[in-house]
């Protein structure tokens, strides 16, 4: 192997039995006629599988001018990629493009979803937490290719794997095996820029990686490196089965040596493309530094300085920032919202000579993917096939109920429904994410369970009760933000519906800030310095509805669809009857 191929093999995008990458230089490299050449991002993050229009809340966004506008669908974000895109361009991801998607999607295991991908142009993307959704092995198949091992090949024939790669750095194997180790040795000692002792730390303190940790983009004659990260907490929030043989290790340590090793072969250019990022201030443009400091910001002002922009994702919000590097200088730390709803736009220079990104020439926006403008024909054609094609998994039964269960509100404001999802959801995460109690919105339960003609529930009729297809999620609140937050419901004149688990008084007499009392899990009280892990969808969590304390919440955890909450509490409790509604007690 000469230096020349242990230097692409470092760089890849395609996995070898170390975990190293490659890219070839086009013949143009390094031979530019102006001392400053253009480049453009456009990326996207925590797509999850949104090929058809998002739906409610799910599918709106706040536009730069402050106005809530429809928003997602692939053939509008075709249509806006092809707008923004020029001869400059590389798109990018941020990682949760699969996994936790809608039925169009995982009915195929998102094999819809990354040809979609791969058809309008992405080039690399971290991984995120939801990529190991059904584990690493089924992962390492969505980018390289194969038939499901039990379903099988899709309809549309044995999958060709992904067209664009997949990098994580700080994923690494637990115990690799001996040929994994000799492969990476052998490919780093004949490195001239590696010396013996730095091939013996990198194996020592680093590991040896599971995926590519970095990828390298030629444009314009230049390199651009991408450095990818994953949440570290991911080993927390997918199932321990898939992921057994794998480790994740601190997002800025990993970075830090990925960076190192660009470095060391001539590409200063870097981005990291990181699956972590940060809660917003509400009713922010998605164009405002709105970022609320916390994981993501850590990671974006400690990384090391030749890095010069942090690209995030994960936290499904919508923000560009300017922070400080260790050095002092300010890099892009950014996010586009989820869904697909947002396209970010990265545009810089770099030095022809130096091959460094020009810092003080990147500018940002965050583009809103609006249905105003004509969607992209072929990808609506794509989408509409895949439609048809799932329709007969819709068609399934998924349990059955005794009787209608309805979204007709009682006078304390519960519904029957609702607090039949509130106890999914809390099934759903009470084990993983620790969830004490659940909250259900009333304005995401958008049909009733009818009992007509026979009982039966189908997938179909359980995704119209809950089409958004957010996240169940658990954050930590103390005792008084929980009772701030059921007071928040007299003042937006909305009533969550909780879980069995939790009840309360309310006072219907007592003034807006002061109604609520007799807070209890379990029958228990609920002190005001206790601490609650509470449960909702993204969207509440997000601070959805004016439900703004939910933005309070600490040691944010993710779970599954709130679709699929459903799915499995009603699979198995069949035939469920309507849930009492007893659970706030309204007095005068």
């Amino acid at each position: 192997m000469t230096s020349r191929s242990l230097i692409r093999i470092i760089l890849s995008g395609a996995v070898v039995a170390s975990g190293f990458a490659v890219a070839t230089a086009p013949a143009d490299a390094g031979r530019t006629a102006s001392r400053t050449v253009p480049v453009r991002l456009l990326s996207l993050n925590d797509f999850h599988g949104h090929l058809e229009p998002p739906t409610g809340s799910a599918g709106r966004m706040v536009d730069e001018h402050g106005a809530t506008v429809d928003a997602g669908g692939a053939a509008y974000v075709a249509a806006h990629l092809d707008r923004l895109t020029n001869a400059d361009t590389l798109k990018v991801a941020q990682g949760d493009l699969i996994g936790a998607t809608p039925l169009i999607s995982a009915a195929y295991h998102d094999e819809p979803s990354v040809e979609f991908l791969g058809k309008v142009g992405v080039t690399v993307s971290a991984v995120g937490n939801h990529e190991f959704d059904e584990g690493y092995d089924e992962l390492k198949r969505i980018m390289y290719g194969g038939c499901h091992p039990v379903d099988g090949c899709s309809p549309a024939g044995r999958w060709q794997g992904a067209e664009y790669d997949y990098i994580g750095a700080n994923v690494l194997f637990k115990q690799p095996s001996a040929a994994a180790e000799r492969a990476a040795l052998t490919q780093l000692q004949k490195a001239p820029a590696f010396k013996p002792d730095l091939v013996r730390r990198v194996l020592r303190d680093y590991g040896i990686p599971a995926l590519p940790p970095v990828a390298v983009r030629w444009k314009n004659g230049v390199p651009i490196g991408f450095i990818g990260l994953v949440t570290k907490s991911t080993p927390s929030i997918v199932t321990s089965e898939g992921i057994k043989d794998l480790r994740f290790i601190d997002e800025v340590k990993a970075a830090n040596v990925a960076s190192r090793l660009l470095k060391l072969v001539g590409v200063k250019a870097q981005v990291v493309l990181v699956h972590e990022g940060d809660q917003v201030t509400p009713s922010q443009s998605p164009d405002a530094c709105s970022a609320v400091p916390g994981e993501g910001n850590r990671i974006a002002t400690q990384v090391d300085p030749e890095i010069d922009m942090v690209l995030s994702g994960h936290s499904h919000q919508a923000y560009l920032c300017n922070l400080p590097d260790p050095a002092g200088r300010d890099r892009l730390y950014s996010q586009g919202g989820s869904f697909g709803r947002v396209i970010t736009q990265v545009d810089f220079r770099v030095d022809a000579r130096s091959r460094d990104i020009v810092r003080t020439s990147v500018v940002a926006d965050n583009h809103v993917v609006t249905r105003s403008v004509t969607p992209d024909p072929e990808i609506a054609d794509f989408v509409q096939t895949w439609k048809e094609r799932v329709a007969p998994v819709a068609n399934r039964q998924v349990g059955s109920v005794s009787a209608d269960i309805t979204r007709v509100p009682v006078p304390s404001g519960e519904t029957q429904l609702g607090n039949l999802i509130a106890d999914a959801q809390f099934e759903a995460v009470k084990t993983g994410g620790n969830a004490e109690i659940a909250l259900m919105n009333p304005g995401g339960v958008r049909a009733d369970l009818t009992y007509a003609p026979d009982g039966v529930v189908t997938y179909g009729e359980t995704f119209t009760v809950q089409p958004f297809n957010n996240l169940t999620q658990v954050v930590t609140l103390t005792g008084a933000q929980l009772d701030a937050l059921l007071e928040q419901q007299f003042q937006v004149n909305r009533v969550l519906a909780p879980s069995a688990s939790l009840t309360y008084t309310v006072s219907a007499s007592a003034p807006v800030g002061s109604r609520v009392s007799n807070i209890a899990i379990n029958g228990q009280p609920v002190a005001e310095t206790r601490q609650v892990r509470v449960a909702a969808n993204n969207f509440l969590i997000g601070g959805g509805d004016g439900f703004s304390v939910f933005t309070q919440g600490t040691d944010l955890w993710s779970g599954p669809l709130d679709i699929d909450a459903l799915v499995d509490y009603l699979g198995a409790r069949s035939p469920v009857a309507p849930p009492a509604t007893d659970r706030i007690t309204l007095v005068p």
